[in-house]
């Protein structure tokens, strides 16, 4: 019998591929969920037990936490990567890596066939289909959802047809958790115009008032959280878990898609805006004007070939040196206060701080460098416009 392995999430989309697969192509459907951070170990439980209910032959759960975290967020982070200044690539990082580890395990197998859910108007096609060809050309492709245009109703429809039913409901709104943040997708971010209503994301406020933590930077990395060390995975799970209870993090990204339309998705990443803009602040601190300058292009390239699913070219590992390159002195510890539906930043301590020295204060005074000095360093920093507005006799009105 043919054997396909199947990129399984549990979800409506997954779910009609696998009885799509098995029952109309008479496929053996091997299932593998890749777990980017988005599943408690009860949740993976359930999942596999639905898989084999809907007719997997095998099923397997991938755990990649730290492997995602140290080939992927490491250098989001570095970068202070935000899509349109505002998406933190929940989503468009995951897909890559949940593709790198299906397309392995499909050979792992000898699978001779692979299949996601994604449908033909989104990015996910582009950056599953990207990563499968690269890792694994000899391997055919299979989109069912893709190839027969299927809306949201067709499928609970067909479900319900072979004996499985769907709660239209819970198909309204698409939901996706990882690590880095968690998407939402439903019929209000198919407008432009209406806003997703409260009670569509994940956490709900549980908090007021202000609650202050400290987040401890080593090297861009975050090693430490009010205090405790851990690893940098566990201490994004534990300040997601502090501020969702806030309900921070909750906004709506527009952007290009890879295929030119416009696309507009809600999204939930408490953890993820709060760690990018404390680390921004502290390399504001720390990094000298052309390190800032230069990470700025190269961060934006990063999470723009990132989230197009273009991770497996060369220029990425470049760039990744270069940011990693970057981080030896941002080191240090800021303090964030969490409110109701947002945060600030309140300031950094660092050893490295470029503030703290002898050479002078900002608008109050100087002690490196004499009024003189400073009369002739502002007279031959304008030769270059005073000349030229001389030559071309300029009256600057």
């Amino acid at each position: 019998m043919k054997k396909v392995v199947l990129a399984y999430s549990g979800g409506l989309d997954t779910s009609y591929c696998l009885k799509y697969l098995k029952n109309e192509k008479g496929y053996e459907v091997h299932t593998v969920l890749v777990d980017t951070g988005g599943f408690s170990a009860e949740e993976l439980s359930a999942i596999e037990k639905r898989a084999y209910e809907l007719g997997s032959a095998q099923h397997a759960n991938l755990t990649i936490l730290d492997k995602y975290y140290d080939k992927a967020i490491k250098y989001l982070i570095f970068g202070n990567v935000l899509k349109n200044n505002t998406y933190p690539l929940s989503v468009s990082a995951e897909r890559v890596f949940q593709a790198i580890e299906a397309i392995k395990y499909a050979k792992k197998v000898g699978a001779t066939a692979i299949a996601h859910g994604s449908t033909g108007a989104g990015n996910d096609q582009i950056r599953f289909d990207l990563i499968f060809q690269t890792i694994a050309p000899e391997i055919e492709i299979i989109t069912p959802i893709r190839d027969l245009k299927l809306s949201r109703q067709e499928e609970v429809d067909y479900l319900a047809q072979n004996g499985v039913h769907y709660s239209w409901e819970k198909a309204q709104y698409s939901i996706n958790k990882g690590l880095w943040g968690t998407s939402v997708g439903g019929k209000e971010t198919l407008t432009s115009g209406q806003p997703l209503p409260g009670e569509a994301y994940p956490s709900q406020l549980q908090k007021e008032g202000e609650e202050k933590v400290t987040l401890h930077f080593e090297q861009g990395e975050l090693v430490g959280l009010n205090g405790k060390t851990d690893k940098p995975s566990n201490n994004i799970v534990a300040l997601e878990k502090l501020a969702s209870a806030y309900a921070i993090g909750r906004d709506i990204h527009v952007g290009d898609t890879i295929i030119g339309i416009k696309g507009r998705v809600g999204f939930e990443a408490a953890a993820p805006l709060i760690i990018i803009k404390a680390h921004h602040l502290l390399e504001k601190h720390t990094l000298g004007k052309w390190q800032q300058y230069w990470k700025e292009q190269l961060g934006n390239w990063y999470g723009m070939l990132f989230h197009e699913g273009q991770f497996l070219d060369p220029v990425m590992r470049n760039i990744e040196i270069f940011l990693q390159d970057t981080q030896k002195t941002v080191n240090g510890t800021v303090t964030v206060s969490l409110k109701p539906y947002h945060f600030s930043l309140d300031g950094i301590e660092s050893e490295n701080d470029l503030m703290n020295t002898g050479f002078g204060q900002y608008g109050e005074m100087n002690n490196a460098w004499t009024s003189d000095d400073a009369k002739g360093f502002i007279k031959i920093l304008g030769n270059a416009q005073n000349i030229f507005s001389s030559v071309n006799k300029l009256d600057h009105d």
